[in-house]
């Protein structure tokens, strides 16, 4: 794609007015830096606030009173216990287990759910949605009505605050309308850089001028896409597309936290969502392979794609996500690997360039989470 055929957010202006080199990314023209550079922007946003452009994101709304029972089907979450005024991480499976996508979904009250999926695979999740629970329950699209910017950050509530008080009250994944500037804004204290924040859903004509307010602020720089990943992997925190997809189920990618107990095999609604026999099988059996965090042990990136072999060099895995991680002031990685060697601390190798590196399986997050519990 040149250029011209990428679409743009919002606040594409913007970021080519504050001097950021531009990649595509989702089919969309976006920041992957500004002139602080991925590094200083990373180590920003953990000791201040950085503010991030996820316009490209999807955002859904669905509406009735059988919606919730609707989403619950596609979904091994909890949504019909979901309390009003709470957001909730939930996977899209297949037919056969698979991961379609990883999404939040909030309740809004009055019967009406608010949806943020990935760029993408944003086409694919609406039509997902119209086909399996479009009869159920009506199904908005705001694509092009609404903005998405993420303030994260350990400075981030002291900035969105002066803006509007109430948020200083919300604690992790709680969810709010809020008026930011006039404009009725969804905000929720979440994010996807493991540090402390709030995504803030805005409507696209008001978008420039909240960002504009924001990164007014002397603790805010804005911050991209590089410095999106870094902070995400150091997180442990997957990403589609690299460390989950249709080829690999909740169970292989280590998500089974995000499986609610009430959908669970032994749960009061068990399954009824996609690909739920294989999956209860696989929590009951095991699984070849698992998503681990991985810890290179000399100072080489290892990237996606790169084969991870034992000590014989036979080939027991795969790299999903991996790159170098700033506040750890070394390289990180996530893969999968055979599960005879998961166990935390056991050495493995990555092929860079022909040659071996040395890692070890090693806990996520690599760098401890700083949500907002209250």
């Amino acid at each position: 794609m040149t250029s011209e055929t990428l679409a743009k957010t919002p606040l594409h202006a913007l970021h080519l007015e504050l001097g950021a080199r531009m990649v595509p990314f989702a089919g969309y023209d976006m920041p992957v830096q500004y002139p602080l550079g991925v590094m200083k922007e990373h180590l920003h946003t953990r000791e201040q606030a950085g503010l991030f452009d996820v316009s490209h994101m999807g955002q859904i709304v669905l509406r009735g009173a059988d919606a919730a029972a609707a989403l619950e089907s596609l979904v091994p979450v909890d949504i019909i216990d979901l309390p009003q005024g709470m957001q909730r991480y939930a996977l899209f499976t297949d037919d056969n287990g698979g991961i379609l996508d990883d999404l939040m979904v909030a309740n809004l009250g009055d019967d009406t759910l608010f949806l943020v999926v990935n760029a993408a695979c944003k086409e694919q999740d609406l039509t997902h949605l119209q086909q399996r629970i479009g009869a159920r329950c009506d199904i908005e699209s705001l694509f092009d009505s609404r903005a998405l910017l993420a303030l994260q950050g350990p400075k981030a509530v002291d900035v969105l605050a002066r803006l509007a008080p109430e948020v200083a009250g919300m604690t992790f994944m709680q969810f709010r309308r809020v008026q930011l500037l006039g404009v009725d804004c969804f905000v929720s204290r979440s994010g996807y850089t493991g540090e402390d924040g709030f995504e803030i859903s805005v409507p696209v004509e008001s978008a420039e001028a909240l960002a504009r307010a924001l990164l007014a602020e002397e603790e805010v720089q804005p911050i991209g896409l590089g410095a999106r990943d870094s902070l995400r992997l150091e997180a442990g925190l997957c990403l589609y597309g690299h460390d989950m997809s249709t080829a690999t189920t909740p169970i292989e990618a280590s998500l089974l936290w995000a499986m609610s107990k009430p959908r669970r095999a032994d749960g009061a609604r068990a399954g009824g969502f996609p690909g739920a026999e294989r999956i209860f099988a696989q929590q009951r059996d095991g699984v070849l392979n698992k998503r681990v965090g991985l810890l290179p042990l000399e100072r080489v990136p290892v990237r996606e794609g790169a084969e991870i072999v034992d000590a014989d060099g036979q080939v027991i895995g795969l790299v999903g996500s991996g790159g170098f991680g700033p506040s750890l002031g070394a390289p990180v990685a996530m893969g999968y690997v055979q599960s005879s060697h998961v166990a935390i601390d056991t050495p493995v190798w990555a092929i860079v360039r022909g040659k071996r590196v040395p890692m070890r399986v090693a806990k996520t997050p690599f760098v401890a989470q700083r949500y907002y519990r209250g």
